[in-house]
């Protein structure tokens, strides 16, 4: 995912990156007054903008962008300072960064923003992004979708914004679904929400196996029920509901002319 700072990169940054980065508001100012050059980046293409989201440092970020830094820019590896504020977690950074043009989709990128924050549990950054037009299916060579990567960290509220959002419940990553990655640790709370929100049990990884081969004690039981008993009437019309709609327009859904009881059905409130 993201990368590691190490003696050589750390050498080459400027008196500017250091102060972006220590959030020393006074002294980038200064320097930005002498210099101008709010773009200079490392060897690895780190800018001061990069620095100062990656700390969560909204000031500096602010101030920065506000003398013409690149919001946009990339480093070595393709992050973007947006990529840096999910890392560091920084609502702030994240809003301020949106509202200044950043990509929420970068081009090229192994990991896109909302995989770095759903990677760290950020899970607010992470309803920001989807807000702005994340995509929810982007695949990391390494991890798979933001939903892999949530069940990999067993975050369960990262789980629940991304499910809500609409975020594909069976995406495969070598075969591998969501629901085979809980399975394997046995975390009963999520594998009974990746079921309520239509995870198939009967998939197979690339070794053959389903995610009940990977279960024991009560997260079997739970999936060897869901496999011997059909779903609720209701649970399946959510569904269809829910799939028709698309996640592109399931943050409309509250437009339905539908009693309360039953929009907060659909939507899992």
């Amino acid at each position: 995912m993201h990368r590691y700072f190490d003696s050589w990169t750390l050498a080459d940054r400027t008196a500017m990156h250091h102060a972006a980065a220590n959030g020393e508001l006074l002294l980038l100012q200064s320097l930005i007054a002498q210099d101008g050059n709010v773009n200079k980046s490392t060897m690895d293409g780190e800018t001061p903008l990069h620095e100062a989201c990656l700390q969560g440092r909204y000031y500096c970020a602010r101030m920065l962008i506000n003398a013409g830094s690149a919001v946009n820019a990339r480093n070595i590896d393709g992050a973007t300072p947006l990529c840096d504020a999910c890392v560091s977690g920084s609502v702030e950074c994240v809003k301020l960064l949106l509202d200044h043009g950043a990509e929420v989709n970068p081009h090229l990128l192994s990991a896109s923003p909302l995989h770095e924050a759903a990677m760290r549990g950020n899970w607010e950054c992470m309803e920001l992004l989807i807000e702005a037009g994340a995509n929810l299916e982007a695949s990391d060579c390494h991890y798979g979708t933001p939903l892999h990567i949530a069940c990999f960290k067993q975050c369960p509220k990262s789980v629940d914004v991304l499910l809500k959002a609409g975020a594909n419940v069976n995406a495969a990553k070598i075969l591998e679904t969501p629901l085979h990655r809980v399975a394997k640790y046995n975390n009963l709370p999520m594998i009974q929400r990746l079921l309520e929100f239509g995870a198939d049990i009967t998939r197979k990884d690339n070794k053959e196996l389903r995610p009940i081969d990977y279960s024991k004690g009560d997260a079997k039981e739970l999936l060897h029920y869901w496999q011997s008993h059909p779903p609720p009437l209701l649970h399946m019309c959510r569904h269809t509901i829910r799939r028709i709609l698309s996640c592109g327009k399931l943050k409309h859904i509250d437009q339905l002319q539908l009693p309360t009881l039953l929009l907060n059905y659909l939507k899992f409130a």
